[in-house]
């Protein structure tokens, strides 16, 4: 938070020992472990404490849950990308009805840089995928959105106005993914960039600054693939967790705090390197791309995340996050193909999992592109899956967009343009919408709306109140560029970069 904001700090300061047997609390019903297991070891059965004695049925209808609520409590707001530890909190409403443009970031002009991969040099503007805002309510009512753009910077704006509220921070390199905000109100900032660093932040300074950075390179033994950080980091108690484009799973112990001045303070350890890949992976790809593009998502003790070799896994780190040694692979999953999408997880503890499809393997024809999986049944967890083999006009077929779960459906966006509706029990599409593609924005449900962005720059609601049948639509804005990013929602306000070289704040017409 900015200097401003010193009362909400110090608030949180004091509220630390209040909170302190919560936070115990909180990691017991997150799950724990009753033996210590070597690392790496695969046991016959995934971690269950916590979870029922057996496994609801494939066929079951999902429960009429209320939606799942965000990972901050103390304050509102979206803290990180889909919301909590499940990655399945979309904002809260109401969503415009009849949306104007607020403001556009810069008013003139774009946010572009250079930057090289693969070996090509070549400009790039706006925000991309997955670049979810985090939206912030500070006491008093004001809003903050923090968000990560290819000018190489993260930007700070009055979710009002579109105007700064605090100086920028700069990177090496694109500031590119979905950065975190630090969900218990402290005023930190977890944010990677292409440069290889991964940093917290302070923001109770007169300008963000770095106390701590990771290094993909240099942080562990084998790093593969690239040295991005696309992830959004997923604060746990006091750990963070987080996967890198170097391959590797890390599990961050903070120690957050405050000095003698009531400035924040970390003092980071890392207390597990987790590879991404084995063995029987490298043995069975054609290549080397392993990379941990996704968020992880966590449940119960366990850490889901996916990667590049298209390899779903769950591990098990209860102790670690006890403060004590051992954590082990308790889920395993092949899908034959990149995995950009982030695993996401249903009250029931169910995995959706979306695939990219550009290797054309025979797993990939398989297992589709869409896929319910049950950690609970590792032998045979495929509970339904949907092939999403349409090709975009690069020739890949799948998806690069996070699922949305929300009531009876799950919602997929393809990267040939096609926006799914999919019966969350049995995997059949209920319907289908076609959009310029590539829609890689993930689809965002609230309050009976979806929201979907496409690559013409239209970003489209449609009516969900009747789930099943196919949605009309309410309205579209059109807006300058791809829309790759993933909008925010919330009391009314959307907020969303384009490939264009903007980010836009959108609000109803009759409230502007």
């Amino acid at each position: 938070m900015a200097r401003s904001q010193v009362p909400f700090a110090v608030l949180a300061a004091a509220l630390v020992l209040v909170t302190g047997a919560v936070v115990v609390w909180r990691l017991d019903v997150l799950g724990r472990d009753g033996a210590e297991a070597p690392a790496g070891a695969s046991p016959s059965r995934p971690f269950t404490a916590a979870s029922p004695s057996a496994g609801p049925s494939a066929s079951s209808t999902p429960r009429a849950a209320t939606t799942p609520g965000p990972i901050n409590t103390a304050f509102p707001g979206i803290t990180t990308f889909r919301g909590n530890a499940a990655r399945t909190y979309y904002g809260q409403g109401p969503v415009p009805s009849d949306p104007v443009i607020l403001w556009r970031y810069p008013s003139s002009g774009s946010l572009c840089s250079e930057s090289t991969a693969g070996g090509e040099t070549k400009e790039w503007c706006g925000t991309g995928w997955t670049g979810q805002p985090n939206v912030i309510v500070h006491p008093g009512g004001r809003i903050e959105v923090r968000i990560g753009a290819y000018d190489r910077r993260y930007h700070f704006l009055d979710g009002r106005t579109g105007q700064p509220i605090r100086p920028d921070l700069s990177t090496g390199d694109l500031a590119k993914g979905s950065a975190t905000s630090d969900p218990d109100g402290y005023p930190l900032y977890y944010a990677g960039s292409r440069d290889n660093l991964f940093r917290i932040v302070a923001l109770d300074r007169p300008e963000p600054t770095v106390l701590w950075s990771l290094n993909a390179e240099t942080s562990v033994p084998d790093p593969r693939w690239n040295n991005d950080w696309d992830g959004a980091a997923l604060v746990i108690g006091d750990y963070l967790l987080e996967g890198g484009e170097n391959s590797w799973f890390y599990v961050i112990e903070l120690n957050r705090g405050y000095d003698a001045r009531g400035k924040v303070t970390v003092s980071p350890r890392v207390v597990a390197t987790i590879p991404g890949f084995d063995e029987r992976l490298l043995a069975d790809l054609p290549d080397n791309d392993v990379s941990i593009e996704g968020s992880v998502a966590f449940r119960n003790g366990v850490a889901y995340f996916a990667n590049s070799g298209g390899l779903v896994q769950g591990w098990d780190i209860s102790r670690l996050l006890h403060g004590r040694k051992g954590y082990h692979r308790v889920f395993r999953f092949w899908t034959g193909d990149d995995i950009d999408a982030t695993v996401v997880l249903d009250d029931e503890g169910y995995l959706y999992v979306a695939s990219e499809l550009q290797r054309f393997d025979a797993r990939s024809a398989e297992v589709g592109q869409l896929m319910k999986l049950d950690p609970r049944n590792p032998a045979d967890p495929l509970v339904w899956s949907v092939p999403i083999t349409e090709r975009g006009g690069d020739g890949l077929g799948g998806a690069w967009a996070t699922p949305a779960i929300s009531g009876p459906m799950v919602y997929e966006a393809t990267n040939a343009g096609d926006l799914l509706g999919v019966d969350r029990a049995t995997g059949t599409v209920r319907w289908r919408i076609h959009l310029p593609g590539p829609t890689w924005s993930s689809p965002v449900p609230v309050d009976g709306v979806l929201l979907q962005g496409d690559c013409a720059g239209n970003l489209h609601a449609y009516d969900i109140s009747r789930p099943r049948r196919q949605p009309p639509e309410l309205w579209s804005i059109h807006l300058d560029g791809c829309i790759e990013s993933t909008p925010s929602v919330f009391r009314g306000r959307i907020w969303v970069g384009t490939r264009g070289g903007g980010i836009f704040g959108i609000a109803d017409r009759s409230g502007a």
